[in-house]
Formats: C-alpha cells, sequence, structure tokens
C-alpha cells in the first residue's frame, strides 16, 4: 500500500502548488512512481505536473449515466466504468494522475467520491506514494474522501483568518475520528516577520507548523506564464523549503 500523503485547506492558500512540489521532491529522490490525485472539481494539478489529461471520473460517469458510451458486449456496467476510469489515468515520467473533475449531474458528488475511493485504494497498491490534492474547503474531509492518510499537510495563507480555517480543518478531522496519522500546517506567501505576528493564533490550532513557504517570484512567473511547477529549479526558495518540509515530517 502506497505512503498516502494529502493536502487540504480552504481555497487559494497553495494546495496545489505544494502537492506538485511534494510530488517533484518525491521524484528527486528516486521515491517514485507516485500516484497524485486532483480531488478538486477546479482540477489543475495536471497543469502543475505538466500532464495532458483525456478525461476525468465525473466526465465517465456523465457519459455512462446518460448512456453516451453504449456498453460493450458482455461487460456489466461496473466493468466498464472500471476500464474507462484507467483509460482515463493520465501517465508521465515517474508520475500517474487521476483525475476527479466537476459534479456529474445535479451537483452530487456522491457516486464520483465512492469510485475515487474505491480506484484510489486499487490503484495506490502499485505506487510507493500517493498524494491528493483535496477540494477547497472541508467537503472531501467530511465526505470521507481523504482518510487513512499517513501525513496531512493543512495549508493556510500567511493571515489569522486562514490560520484559523486551518484549525478547523484539524477539528472536523478529530470529529469524524479519520484515521490521519500526522498533521501538519503549512504557510505559503509568507512574508519577512509574518510568521512571528501569527504565531498566537497558530499555538491555538493545536497544529505544529512544519514550514513556511516564502513569496517565491519564480513560482509566480511560472504560473503566469503557464509553465509546470514541478520544473521549477532547485535554486527556487518555494521548492528549498518544500525539501526541508519532507526531512522534518520524515518522508524522505
Amino acid at each position: 500500500m502506497a505512503f498516502h500523503i494529502a493536502v487540504a485547506g480552504k481555497g487559494g492558500t497553495g494546495k496545489t502548488t505544494l502537492c506538485s512540489l511534494i510530488i517533484r521532491q518525491l521524484i528527486k529522490a528516486k521515491k517514485g512512481p507516485i500516484l497524485a490525485v486532483d480531488a478538486d472539481a477546479n482540477a489543475n494539478l495536471n497543469e502543475a505536473l505538466g500532464l495532458e489529461i483525456e478525461g476525468t471520473i465525473s466526465e465517465v460517469l456523465a457519459r455512462i449515466y446518460n448512456n453516451l458510451d453504449p456498453l460493450p458486449a458482455g461487460m456489466t456496467k461496473d466493468q466498464y466504468v472500471a476500464f474507462k476510469v484507467h483509460e482515463s489515468l493520465a501517465e508521465g515520467e515517474n508520475v500517474d494522475l487521476l483525475v476527479m473533475g466537476g459534479p456529474e449531474g445535479a451537483g452530487c458528488y456522491c457516486y464520483a467520491n465512492n469510485i475515487l475511493r474505491g480506484f484510489v485504494a486499487e490503484l495506490s497498491k502499485n505506487y510507493p506514494y500517493l498524494v491528493m490534492d483535496n477540494e477547497a474547503g472541508l467537503e472531501h474531509l467530511s465526505r470521507r474522501t481523504t482518510q487513512n492518510v499517513d501525513i496531512l499537510f493543512i495549508t493556510s495563507d500567511a493571515s489569522a483568518r486562514g490560520i484559523r480555517s486551518a484549525g478547523r480543518i484539524r477539528e472536523l478531522v478529530e470529529t469524524l475520528n479519520l484515521d490521519m496519522k500526522k498533521m501538519y500546517l503549512v504557510v505559503s506567501r509568507v512574508k519577512e516577520g509574518s510568521i512571528e505576528a501569527l504565531m498566537p493564533e497558530i499555538e491555538k490550532t493545536g497544529l505544529e507548523l512544519v514550514g513556511a513557504i516564502p513569496t517565491d517570484d519564480q513560482v509566480m512567473e511560472y504560473d503566469l506564464l503557464s509553465k509546470p511547477l514541478i520544473s521549477l529549479p532547485d535554486q527556487s526558495p518555494a521548492v528549498a523549503v518544500i525539501d526541508d518540509i519532507l526531512k522534518k515530517a520524515a518522508i524522505v
């Protein structure tokens, strides 16, 4: 079974950046192949990893639900769903990506979540590491899509409101009795003096601060030019902090 790393946090706190750079450092440390899972309806982890996706779980389910894809002879619907989801897996160098996508109809994620849980459990048997980028907010936690996690990184921007939101995520994890072996706080877009000013709020969360990612001009440039973050140079300040985070969390 893969070592499962998940990232959760409210929107705009750098979850996708963190996921892509964790994957970058795992590959550099020769820990691949890695299964990446984009469980955010606003999926963009593929762009950060430089991968093309041809389909998402939700698109597969929508086509089958609306009878747009006829079932092959001798194949049950569940077998066909399994086949199509495997087919949607985007394969890269030392990293493969599974994308959930948006709701398949009337805003409901329930069936897509069940499918995602099953395939993550099955596929992860073939990878030493799994990295999951969760939907903004608390939905995937409350629906138990993210569970049995070795390390959960909870992200926040450098604001008191963001830190409080991270604390609520920790509280939800404990309320739901989710199996998270370790939880850490990661603060992004940090300027000089920000962490010191935020320490009273951080201490209230009960979370261990494992890293503070500075505002990085190279990350902003790569985002502006749609360049994959996974190709950031070693000299990037953000890359250096992620490397330190993985060491502190005993992942590499």
